[in-house]
């Protein structure tokens, strides 16, 4: 019928939108997508925590549902998310996969692992990841992509440089195959992020690596800690060791060794919601704040980007591990979490030098957070505990668990700079204990 032309058209132009994959925009990738995803508009953000808190303390953000799933799970999604600006890249657009082929070849891993196997949430992350993919001056590390739907999406997204970290051989054929199809945007390791500097000596056999021959074979060179992030570290925290990991990370990031030998490394992970909550823990909350809630507020920004179910993820177990750890805690979902190393966090009175003895002076306060401050140092330095304590205009019956953590760093500088303490007071324990990092 002649008089119905605007009907052709608008055939031609579904045909146009839903062709192959290759030959489509990313705007019209999204618009064929035939889920219904969940928004919300949930984005936390920790600030530096201080004394000051102690008349104003400040909220974060509450999650706002707006519409229910009807996808293979039920989740909350960022109303940041869907961009539908077209993002012009140097290759073809990466097709993300079949969710139940994606979930098959996770389903081939034979540890502890939580896999992205769908591609709304693939394409949630890298819209939370947009500012960090398009300023394209960090390279990105991602720890364990498996099947790869995350790899392929941030590659989408315009990422310059992503180095794949993986661990399980069964994964590096199909990553190597997709690396090849690059021009050098993908590089692939057989490596585990979280096996970097194993305690030890001698020639290491992948996936367990130096920090410095990974970093020197991507060419990765050293950076002043004031300088810009050069890596940001995209993951998941493993369910089974996610406590120890926090423990070595801070470690080192106090210590400058490891990753951060290299610069302000960022992290960008999924971790637990019991461990989020921990922490961000505010003092006076005995039960959760501790000292790894310390040393991460003192040394990063801390932010919370999303927090996703469970059940979005693909779970695997050699033994049958559970899918959902039990705890005390609110613990329904992944939080993905930003860690940025603050620029100021080295001072003259603190560096990697002492950023140990700092850690275990924090490990030693909180052991017991209804314990006297002042008896703790006195301990340390008699005659000194009341002195520092109204050098920093804290009550003399202050409790080690009401005390910020900026706090304890300024408490850390005023024993460096003191003559009356003597740094042994530590050292002997320090070289016992440095690395148990099964203490709070």
């Amino acid at each position: 019928m002649a008089s119905c032309g605007g009907c052709r058209i608008f055939v031609l132009t579904v045909k146009g939108l839903c062709g192959p994959a290759w030959c489509r925009p990313a705007v019209a990738q999204y618009a064929c997508q035939t889920r219904t995803i969940v928004t919300s508009t949930r984005t936390d953000s920790l600030e530096p925590f201080s004394s000051a808190q102690r008349k104003t303390p400040s909220t974060l953000g509450k999650g706002e549902l707006i519409s229910p799933s009807s996808g293979l799970a039920q989740r909350n999604l960022s109303a940041v998310a869907v961009s539908l600006k077209p993002h012009y890249r140097p290759h073809d657009f990466l097709d993300l996969g079949d969710v139940r082929e994606n979930t098959r070849k996770a389903k081939g891993c034979k540890t502890m692992r939580r896999f992205i196997v769908e591609p709304a949430l693939a394409r949630l992350v890298t819209d939370h990841l947009s500012s960090d993919i398009e300023d394209g001056k960090a390279i990105i590390f991602e720890c364990n992509p498996g099947p790869g739907v995350l790899t392929r999406c941030l590659l989408n997204r315009g990422a310059q440089r992503v180095v794949a970290l993986e661990s399980d051989k069964a994964f590096l054929p199909d990553l190597h195959e997709l690396e090849n199809r690059l021009d050098g945007q993908l590089e692939v390791v057989h490596c585990d992020f979280f096996k970097l500097d194993p305690i030890g000596q001698g020639t290491m056999r992948p996936p367990a690596m130096y920090t410095e021959k990974l970093f020197t074979d991507l060419g990765i060179s050293e950076v002043p800690w004031t300088a810009d992030v050069p890596v940001k570290v995209v993951g998941m925290f493993s369910q089974r060791n996610e406590k120890n990991m926090l423990w070595k990370l801070v470690y080192a990031l106090c210590e400058r060794l490891s990753v951060y030998r290299y610069g302000r490394v960022e992290l960008l992970m999924f971790m637990s919601e019991k461990e989020y909550t921990k922490l961000i823990a505010k003092p006076r909350d005995n039960k959760n704040y501790q000292a790894l809630t310390v040393l991460w507020q003192m040394t990063c920004d801390i932010q919370l980007l999303h927090k996703e179910p469970w059940a979005s993820f693909v779970t695997t177990s050699k033994h049958g591990g559970l899918a959902i750890p039990r705890s005390t805690l609110p613990n329904d979902h992944l939080c993905l979490v930003r860690m940025t190393p603050r620029e100021d966090f080295f001072t003259s009175n603190l560096t990697p030098h002492n950023g140990g003895t700092m850690v275990m002076m924090v490990k030693q306060c909180l052991a017991k957070r209804k314990a006297s401050l002042v008896a703790r140092l006195e301990s340390w330095s008699p005659g000194s505990g009341a002195k520092l304590l109204g050098q920093m205009g804290l009550f003399a019956d202050v409790l080690t668990g009401q005390v910020y953590p900026d706090e304890y760093k300024q408490l850390f500088e005023l024993m460096e700079e003191s003559q009356e303490f003597h740094q042994s007071w530590l050292y002997k324990e320090i070289l016992e204990n440095t690395q148990n990092t099964g203490n709070n």
